[in-house]
C-alpha cells in the first residue's frame, strides 16, 4: 500500500491561511521574495492571482514540513503542482517561489478582468462539452478546464460565455453552476501565451529527478524525466486538469492513504468517490500525530 499527498488549486484559498503555519517557512519565503508573505493572505490581498498562488505554494510546503514524513506519491491541482514538485525534491522552494510569483503576474496581466472559471455539478462530460460547443466563439470564448469527478466539471472563459453555459446547464438539470473565486481563465488555450513566457523562465531553473512519485494533474500519470516535469509545470496553466484521472491513477498504483495539504478539504471530498478502500483525510482539522501514524502504518504495510 502507498500514500499520496495532494495539494489544492486556486479557489481553495482562505484569508489567514498562513497565520497558523511555522514561522521559519514563512520567514524563508519572505526573504526570497523580499516582502512579508503574511501580508498576502488577507481578504483584500487575495483578490490578486499572484498572492493566491504564492499563499497556496507556501501553505503546502510549510504543512508538508510539519508532517515531516515522505509519502510515496505527490500530486497537485494546477498551482498545487508546484508545492508537489518541491516536496518531491524536484524543485527548490526558493525557485518555486520566484516562478509562482511570475506565474501569477503573467496570468493576472493577461486577463485582469472579465474572465474566470465556473464549476458545473450534476452533468456528465459529454453534456457539458455539448453546451460549450453551443456557446463558444471568438467573441464568447469558453472551454472545458477541469475534470474533477464524473459529474463535477469546471469551465473557463469570458464572463458572458460562462453565464450562458451556466444557464444552459441549469436547464439541463445541473445541480449547481457556480462562479469560482478565480479571476483568470485557467486550463484552456486562453493562457497559451503566458505559459510560453513562463516556460522561458523555467529554462533557466535547475530541476532534479523527483525522489518520490510525482503524478501530473493534467496527464494523470507519473512524470519522472526532468524535461517532461519542466514542461508539465510550465504549461499546466493552459492544459485541462484531469483530477479524476489523477486520483484514479494513484488508486490503481496501490495508494490507500491520501492526505490533502492546506488549505481546505475540497480534494478530500473528490477522492472519496474513487477510494473504495483506504483512508482519505485533510491536514486541516486533523491531529498531526494522527496523520503521521497513518503514514507510518501505510509504510509498514508496504514493507
Amino acid at each position: 500500500m502507498s500514500s499520496l499527498l495532494v495539494f489544492p488549486g486556486q479557489g481553495a484559498q482562505q484569508p489567514g491561511m498562513l497565520q497558523r503555519l511555522p514561522a521559519h517557512t514563512l520567514s524563508e519565503a519572505s526573504d526570497v521574495l523580499g516582502e512579508d508573505v503574511l501580508l498576502l493572505d488577507c481578504a483584500e490581498a487575495l483578490q490578486s492571482t499572484r498572492a493566491v498562488q504564492l499563499c497556496l505554494l507556501i501553505a503546502g510546503v510549510a504543512a508538508s514540513r510539519q508532517l515531516a514524513m515522505a509519502p510515496d506519491y505527490v500530486a497537485g491541482l494546477s498551482i498545487g503542482a508546484y508545492p508537489a514538485a518541491v516536496v518531491a525534491g524536484a524543485l527548490e522552494f526558493s525557485d518555486a517561489l520566484q516562478l509562482v510569483s511570475l506565474r501569477g503576474e503573467l496570468m493576472q496581466r493577461a486577463y485582469p478582468q472579465g474572465y474566470g472559471m465556473t464549476a458545473i455539478i450534476g452533468l456528465d462530460l459529454a453534456t457539458v462539452e455539448g453546451l460549450l460547443a453551443q456557446v463558444h466563439s471568438v467573441d464568447t470564448p469558453v472551454y472545458l478546464a477541469n475534470i474533477n469527478a464524473d459529474n463535477q466539471l469546471v469551465i473557463a472563459g469570458s464572463e458572458g460565455a460562462m453565464k450562458a453555459v451556466a444557464e444552459l446547464a441549469r436547464a439541463c438539470g445541473a445541480g449547481l453552476a457556480k462562479r469560482l473565486a478565480v479571476s483568470v481563465p485557467s486550463h484552456c488555450p486562453l493562457l497559451d501565451a503566458p505559459a510560453k513566457t513562463l516556460a522561458e523562465a523555467f529554462a533557466k531553473v535547475p530541476l532534479q529527478t523527483p525522489r518520490i512519485g510525482y503524478l501530473s494533474g493534467s496527464r494523470a500519470r507519473p512524470v519522472a524525466r526532468v524535461d517532461a516535469l519542466r514542461d508539465d509545470l510550465a504549461f499546466n496553466m493552459c492544459r485541462v486538469v484531469d483530477w479524476r484521472g489523477t486520483v484514479q491513477s494513484a488508486y490503481e498504483r496501490g495508494v490507500r492513504l491520501q492526505i490533502e495539504l492546506p488549505p481546505g478539504a475540497v480534494l478530500t471530498g473528490l477522492a472519496r468517490r474513487v477510494f473504495e478502500q483506504g483512508t482519505v483525510m485533510a491536514f486541516d482539522g486533523a491531529r498531526l500525530d494522527t496523520l503521521q501514524a497513518l503514514m507510518r502504518e501505510e509504510g509498514s504495510r508496504q514493507s
